[in-house]
């Protein structure tokens, strides 16, 4: 059994993992500090391909660190990576699971493969607190996707975890089961003290369930913060503009209370103090029928990426393979 953590549960000072060498030499993460309450829901958010995935086979010891150092759980991530791995948990963005088993049969099987004694109560409670008890002795191949996802964070619990890595766990779901399989995380972090490190694309889904995000891009943390912190940094409004024809960026510059002004051929970011004091004068500037459309946002977590990165976070995206990541967990913790 996991005992309680206090202070930080992940500290991670200056971390960076580079693959290949030379001309072909990729920096997957590019020294990386970050510390990680223990008891809290943290966010990695960033695109595919930031190095979210990359950080979590490090800090699990899944693959070597190339400088710098980690710890997870209290442990040294390089020199104590048994002793971080008896203490973590982890859920996949795909659900996986034995489909001809019964969700009992399941966690005897996770029991099975970590050499779990006196796993069975906890199975039990587990069972029930995810509402799968009167279904336990059915086969997982007739579960719905939530109940599966279910399982599947039970299984990651059955050892009593002091830390949760969850790697794009909603990717993929439909709208009413991500909702559910938030409210889910939201009750694990409660219920079972567990700290969770969230990696993610949707920044809904970050500022729904995170007591601090991290926003990584290309291999480095750009900012970092609570929900709260990272939109006070934008003390802006963005205006997005799509014209008739290309303008004088000059010309938009020129009008009071712009601060920057993107521009993609007749597409228009522009980065104002307030919109209301900006579009009268936008219009005055610039005759109504040049403008195809326009929109305005105010402070977000949107915002913030666009202002950390200079472009917007893509929700289309492809799905990337987990499998051989999963399968690499299960042989790590045998």
């Amino acid at each position: 059994m996991n005992g309680p953590l206090n202070g930080s549960a992940i500290v991670v000072k200056d971390l960076s993992k580079h693959y290949g060498s030379g001309a072909r030499l990729v920096r997957a993460l590019d020294h990386v500090t970050l510390t990680i309450p223990s008891g809290t829901v943290f966010g990695l958010l960033g695109p595919n391909g930031a190095g979210k995935t990359t950080l979590i086979k490090v800090l699990t010891g899944i693959s070597e660190i190339t400088d710098g150092d980690a710890t997870v759980a209290g442990f040294d991530v390089r020199r104590q990576s048994m002793d971080v791995r008896a203490r973590i948990g982890w859920v996949a963005a795909e659900v996986i699971l034995d489909d001809d088993f019964s969700a009992r049969e399941n966690l005897w099987f996770q029991a099975k493969l970590q050499s779990l004694k006196g796993w069975e109560s906890r199975a039990e409670d587990l069972l029930k607190f995810f509402s799968l008890a009167d279904r336990a002795d059915e086969k997982v191949n007739q579960f719905s996707t939530g109940m599966r996802k279910k399982l599947e964070i039970a299984l990651a619990l059955l050892h009593q975890p002091l830390v949760i890595f969850m790697d794009e766990p909603t990717i993929g779901l439909d709208v009413s089961t991500r909702r559910m399989l938030w409210d889910i995380v939201t009750g694990v972090h409660k219920e079972f003290g567990v700290t969770v490190l969230l990696t993610t694309h949707y920044i809904e889904e970050a500022d729904a369930l995170c007591d601090r995000i991290a926003i990584i891009d290309q291999g480095r943390i750009l900012a970092e913060g609570t929900p709260s912190e990272l939109k006070s940094r934008v003390r802006a409004d963005i205006v997005q503009l799509e014209t008739v024809e290309p303008l004088d960026a000059a010309r938009l510059s020129r009008i009071p209370g712009v601060q920057e002004v993107r521009a993609q051929g007749n597409d228009w970011t522009v980065r104002v103090a307030t919109a209301d004091d900006f579009l009268p004068r936008l219009f005055a500037s610039v005759r109504t029928d040049q403008i195809r459309r326009i929109s305005v946002e105010k402070p977000s977590l949107e915002t913030v990426f666009l202002e950390v990165t200079g472009r917007r976070l893509g929700q289309d995206e492809p799905i990337r393979d987990v499998r051989r990541f999963y399968a690499q967990m299960q042989r790590a913790r045998r």
